[in-house]
């Protein structure tokens, strides 16, 4: 298992060693101490989630108040879809910037992003599916969207005419969500993801 960061601080992507044969393939999709040893601290696993989508679809742009946020690690088990990350903390050095990851049932890749990074994806086939992990269960009062055909963003989103729900169609722009005071602060989920870590300092595999 390879895990390297992404440009955008709090992201990274992980790469697993698939061990195939006749009979089919064998990996470690998920390594609780190899992903702590990376990021500084435990993945909390509060909620597991599969979401299918048919090609075209847009999901996204979804974030939580930081704190708690909702730190997430997402793999793709059925087709294909084009993960972004966008950086959604006011404040941040690449505040507004996204990166993709294409995740898919061929390389099998997953995305870890922290608390208070902006999330979405487009499926590039009919039933993608996608399975998470998250550190935080799901709380309506305290999660949110930005747009994501927003032209501030201007994501490349590899669908002619891309499907969004209902919430998404009707999410505010990266400013209107800003202005608003939607937005996670970078400063504060910097501190939040400190205090994971603290304690035992950290995070030692074996330890």
């Amino acid at each position: 298992m390879k895990i390297r960061p992404l440009s955008i601080e709090g992201a990274w992507e992980i790469a697993p060693q698939q061990h195939g044969d006749p009979r089919g393939l064998f990996m470690e999709w998920y390594r609780f101490d190899r992903l702590a040893e990376a990021v500084g601290h435990p993945l909390r696993l509060a909620q597991g989630n599969l979401s299918v989508s048919s090609q075209g679809v847009v999901r996204g742009i979804h974030f939580a108040d930081v704190p708690p946020g909702q730190a997430k690690y997402v793999t793709c088990v059925r087709g294909a879809v084009l993960d972004v990350i966008v950086d959604i903390r006011v404040g941040s050095p690449t505040f507004g910037q996204w990166e993709t990851v294409r995740l898919d049932e061929v390389d099998r890749r997953a995305v870890y992003l922290s608390e208070g990074l902006g999330h979405g994806f487009c499926a590039l086939t009919d039933d993608a599916t996608l399975s998470y992990l998250c550190s935080a269960t799901y709380n309506p009062t305290g999660e949110h969207t930005v747009h994501p055909l927003d032209p501030e963003l201007a994501i490349d989103w590899p669908a002619e005419t891309p499907l969004l729900s209902a919430r998404d169609a009707a999410a505010p722009s990266l400013t209107q969500a800003r202005e608003s005071g939607l937005l996670p602060d970078y400063h504060a989920c910097r501190s939040f993801t400190a205090s994971l870590g603290s304690g035992a300092g950290q995070f030692r595999p074996g330890g």
